[in-house]
């Protein structure tokens, strides 16, 4: 009879620690995947923005130079049925040159403008912006965290080609979120005119990135919440967190890669980049920049990065 007690307890602790664990499951899958109003990272100490940089993304002068562009609104149906958008701006003089940006997370395209700027204005580049799904206006109920829209971009590249012609050469250039898909569309078959890839500040995997955060920021262990999130995952949005990996996608990748973190971000760990740097099959290099936090390096260190980004695409890129 005691044992026979002993098991119905067990099993009534089982039965309440599974039942935690599935409402867990889907609230870190709304709090995180779902496409809803986000502000679980405010206040988050890892997000905490320099006075510097926060000069250059709030009130920098290429805001008012996004506002002034001419975009030509491009859209596109997905793989799987959704209308994405995009954002060409053509050169001011006639080139073959096209940098494609990826943005971050809850971000969109025009944050982009960051970077872009430099590419129009300075190296003369074509350059196109696209909304993530679930992101600006972009069609999409949940965030893939560059797993899905490393197709999308793949999409992008060869409407650019069809457009412009197959003498076009392209530079995929990411940010955090955005990174990690340009690593993750570095695994796919790429057409041969993708010459060279920047990932500033990227994560080695969803996976990984969660794993990371749960303990970081809730100080809760990964298992058995996260593979569990990983399954809603899978059944809502179509992937799962183990498979959305760039690390395994940059293994396969043929296009050199240049990797840019800062030592200071504590929110995508500066080992995550060395990690990617170290398992890349292409030619790869890595910088990192003291002081800079999460995607800060741009804005904190404007001389130092096109330095590099220059001389990365002088290899790459033809005269």
């Amino acid at each position: 009879m005691k044992k026979k007690k002993w098991l119905k307890i067990i099993v009534g602790i089982l039965s309440v620690l599974l039942i935690i664990d599935i409402i867990a499951s889907f609230y870190f899958y709304n709090l995180a995947i779902d496409r809803n109003e986000k502000d679980f990272l405010q206040g988050n100490k890892d997000l905490e923005v320099s006075a510097e940089a926060m000069d250059v993304f709030l009130e920098g002068d290429w805001r008012d130079w996004v506002g002034e562009q001419n975009f030509d609104e491009w859209t596109m149906s997905s793989y799987d049925g959704l209308k994405l958008q995009g954002y060409f701006l053509e050169a001011k003089q006639p080139t073959n040159k096209v940098v494609v940006m990826a943005h971050g997370y809850l971000g969109d395209a025009m944050d982009m403008g960051l970077y872009g700027q430099y590419y129009y204005e300075k190296l003369g580049y074509n350059i196109f912006m696209a909304d993530a799904r679930g992101h600006g206006a972009s069609e999409g109920e949940y965030i893939g965290f560059g797993w899905h829209d490393r197709k999308d971009y793949v999409d992008w590249i060869n409407r650019i080609l069809n457009k412009y012609g197959q003498d076009t050469e392209i530079v995929l250039h990411g940010v955090s979120m955005g990174a990690a898909t340009m690593l993750m569309a570095s695994g796919e078959e790429l057409p041969d005119n993708v010459k060279a890839i920047v990932a500033d500040s990227p994560y080695t995997s969803v996976e990984d990135m969660f794993s990371y955060q749960m303990n970081r920021m809730y100080n809760i262990p990964a298992f058995p919440v996260l593979p569990s999130t990983s399954l809603v995952s899978k059944a809502k949005a179509g992937y799962s967190f183990t498979e959305a990996s760039s690390l395994e996608q940059v293994k396969k990748a043929d296009v050199p890669i240049l990797y840019i973190h800062g030592n200071a971000d504590s929110f995508v760990p500066t080992k995550m980049a060395f990690k990617l740097y170290e398992n890349t099959k292409s030619e790869a290099e890595i910088m990192t920049v003291d002081g800079a936090g999460h995607g800060e390096a741009f804005a904190t260190k404007k001389e130092k990065y096109i330095t590099k980004l220059n001389s990365f695409l002088e290899q790459y890129m033809e005269e």
